[in-house]
């Protein structure tokens, strides 16, 4: 039962690919062929010729083919790309078919594309940051050049409080379980009322609007032998938000961390497409790596996969008024609560002002 995408030859192709899996970002090729990369996340790039793609959970990429290879069957295949130091999963490759002749059904003559190895974070980081967005485009908005917020959001695993009911008991070191952060906060969805629906109504006690713009403690960031630093990688449960003016400009920068593991985190915003001002490896320095930002014609997107080991920082512009998911990509990590909230506040006007939730909204 495998995919067949028949092809005449000389025919260029619009190939949207989307990574429909959970937890796992992916390795992308096909045999025999070359791939030019003209739209991520729904919005044009420069054209880039690549013969691998490279995409996380929830990412999209659009690419041309073209079919000027000898008619015969060639296999797309991807396999994931793991960063994380020993983590384990099945070897397995999903394939599909491009197939030239469809008269030709001998599937064992069809030719198969050599995959980079799971954790080549070089081949992955190259893709990831040569993309540049196609100025004047449809979709494409000019970077904001003033800042009324900035923050450095700390990323990763840690451990929290064990409290499991019963007799089970918590493996994770120093008798607790594993959580995940964001700024050393963990996130916690609320079980009384939407967040949505509290922002609305100006109901209090389901959130609080302090999640802070900086990490509590400045640490070497991704330096691996802190990695089971208790007053470092204990984080607590709580339901935080960012409270940011209507309009106003705000610059992340993702700084992952080496707490327990260090990988590759796509992180994923609701609500906004983001600039992509820059990327790199390492614990981000503002003397020097703001030299890197190209605000001429960065890629803009909603979802981008912070580097292993290293950091990505982001631009939007909060016009749209409400509560706005900002999580890991990978499901397992998001459940852990490596996650936080913005909330921006109505705009001047009926257009730019929160509508009120539907008569018939479900109720818990």
């Amino acid at each position: 039962e495998t995919y067949r995408l028949k092809v005449l030859p000389g025919k260029k192709y619009l190939l949207r690919i989307i990574n429909a899996a959970l937890n796992a970002e992916q390795f992308f090729r096909i045999a025999g062929h070359r791939l030019t990369v003209v739209a991520v996340d729904a919005t044009y790039t420069n054209p880039y010729d690549t013969d691998v793609v490279v995409i996380t959970p929830g990412q999209t990429v659009d690419v041309l083919l073209t079919t000027d290879q000898l008619p015969r069957r060639y296999y797309m295949a991807a396999h994931p790309y793991s960063s994380a130091t020993g983590l384990v999963f099945a070897n397995t490759t999903t394939r599909a078919l491009l197939v030239y002749n469809d008269g030709d059904d001998d599937d064992k003559a069809a030719l198969m594309p050599s995959l980079p190895a799971f954790n080549d974070t070089p081949t992955a980081h190259e893709f990831y940051s040569n993309i540049t967005s196609k100025v004047g485009a449809r979709f494409w908005v000019p970077v904001p050049k003033e800042v009324d917020y900035r923050m450095l959001i700390t990323i990763g695993l840690g451990l929290s409080a064990c409290d499991l009911p019963g007799n089970q008991t918590c493996v994770a070191p120093f008798g607790m379980k594993l959580s995940a952060s964001m700024n050393n906060v963990s996130f916690q969805f609320p079980s009384k009322l939407s967040m949505l629906e509290a922002f609305h109504g100006n109901v209090e006690g389901i959130y609080t609007a302090d999640f802070p713009d900086a990490p509590p403690t400045v640490f070497d960031y991704t330096n691996t032998s802190l990695s089971l630093d208790r007053s470092l990688v204990t984080t607590t449960k709580s339901t935080k938000v960012k409270k940011l003016r209507f309009n106003s400009t705000v610059e992340v920068v993702f700084q992952n961390t080496a707490l327990l593991s260090s990988e590759n985190h796509p992180m994923h915003l609701h609500g906004f497409n983001f600039h992509v001002l820059a990327q790199g490896f390492g614990n981000y320095d503002p003397a020097t790596d703001r030299e890197k930002f190209n605000f001429v014609n960065p890629q803009i997107r909603n979802t981008i996969g912070v580097p292993v080991g290293g950091w990505a920082v982001v631009r939007f512009q909060a016009n749209n008024p409400g509560i706005w998911f900002v999580h890991c990509h990978l499901d397992v990590h998001a459940s852990l609560g490596f996650a936080m909230a913005f909330e921006v506040e109505n705009g001047p006007t009926p257009e730019t002002t929160l509508p009120p939730p539907p008569r018939d909204l479900p109720r818990c």
